[in-house]
């Protein structure tokens, strides 16, 4: 089994904490994204479990073995700990061919020559890279470099594989084509993979589970349907889905209305519920929904004027093709919807837009966490 588990896991750098007590269990075979902005702790936690950083406090396991636990002097060398690694900046030896570069880890390990050919004979052609095994890697276009990288990887056999932004210096189009390729490859090999990005729409398109973090503290781990569907915060909602959840104040009125103060939303009534039983009514709140849950009415299924319909003004339209994003404004209140490409909405012009209720969104003003 090749389990990944951080168990209280700190790193400080002097009085910086990068990563704040990391409680976190990556299943066997699964693919695990770490995913939040810049500097949110997420390659720290990825160089802790490799072995390349060593954790201020708290346990590291991998598989059944104790890796890293600085407490009790326990600090096993990234060589000895059975993974492998890509890197954003593919680290390839200019000076070797395609060949030498993916045979490299097992001249060390000082396997027979005839092991070692079959061996990266076989990770070529599961890469597609057969054709280019005596070329230099200046030879090579970006993707071709990046399944060099991925090959040195898998040609090890590691239990786990450790991937940091892999993608992130390829074009958009190819990026989108290695993002399929890499899900599939994982899928094939059920090799256990922890993978850091910055970018939500790969966390959702390639983890079987995905790892929200901010400020080195775990915000969500769930499914990508679970995050999206279900945050647990005001950031994680923010930060996953493109383009990202609308936030508005609003008050809860004892009538049961989401009130913005230049319109009001009639909330459902296991929401008002809800809402009731955790002290909300007459309270401000962050009232959240994604763009994609606010349609034009033209197009609407259910739309009852008053209560989930209102008159807003269309400040600028994003033609995207297959569907449109527009930027609404009631008075001060402005959000975003996201409507179907047959809409006939036109800048300066004013439109009747429904809020689906079922899809809302309330947080906590003070903590920013989901009341549902």
């Amino acid at each position: 089994m090749a389990e990944v588990k951080l168990v209280g896991v700190w790193k400080k750098f002097g009085d910086f904490a990068a990563v704040k007590d990391m409680n976190l269990e990556v299943k066997d075979g699964e693919f695990m994204i770490l995913l939040g902005p810049s500097g949110c702790g997420k390659t720290t936690t990825l160089r802790m479990i490799s072995g390349l950083e060593e954790p201020t406090l708290g346990k590291i396991y991998i598989g059944e073995k104790l890796v890293a636990d600085p407490e009790n002097g326990v600090f096993i060398p990234p060589k000895d700990r059975d993974i492998a690694m890509v890197f954003q900046s593919y680290a390839l030896y200019p000076h070797m061919t395609v060949y030498d570069n993916i045979a490299f880890p097992l001249k060390l390990r000082k396997l027979p020559k005839q092991e070692i050919n079959q061996r990266v004979k076989e990770v070529a052609e599961l890469l597609g890279l057969t054709e280019l095994l005596k070329r230099k890697p200046r030879e090579l276009s970006g993707g071709q470099r990046q399944r060099v990288a991925l090959g040195r990887a898998i040609v090890r056999k590691p239990r786990v594989f450790l991937m940091d932004e892999p993608l992130s210096n390829l074009d958009a189009k190819l990026r989108v084509r290695m993002r399929a390729e890499l899900k599939k490859l994982q899928k094939q090999l059920g090799v256990t993979t922890i993978y850091v990005t910055h970018d939500q729409v790969e966390a959702m398109t390639m983890g079987d589970r995905i790892a929200v973090i901010n400020h080195g503290i775990l915000q969500q781990v769930g499914t990508p349907e679970e995050v999206y569907d279900n945050p647990k915060n005001t950031f994680v909602a923010g930060f996953i889905g493109s383009p990202p959840m609308n936030f508005m104040d609003a008050t809860i009125t004892e009538e049961g209305f989401a009130d913005f103060g230049e319109f009001r939303l009639k909330l459902l009534p296991d929401q008002i519920e809800v809402l009731r039983n955790e002290d909300l009514i007459g309270k401000e709140v962050v009232f959240g929904i994604r763009p994609e849950d606010i349609y034009d009415a033209m197009f609407a299924q259910v739309k009852v004027p008053g209560e989930n319909m209102v008159r807003a003004v269309v400040d600028i339209i994003e033609n995207l093709g297959s569907e449109k994003i527009v930027h609404l404004r009631v008075g001060d209140v402005t959000f975003l919807g996201a409507f179907r490409s047959e809409s006939k909405v036109q800048e300066g012009h004013e439109i009747d837009v429904v809020f689906d209720m079922n899809k809302v969104h309330i947080f906590d003003k003070t903590s920013g966490n989901a009341v549902f």
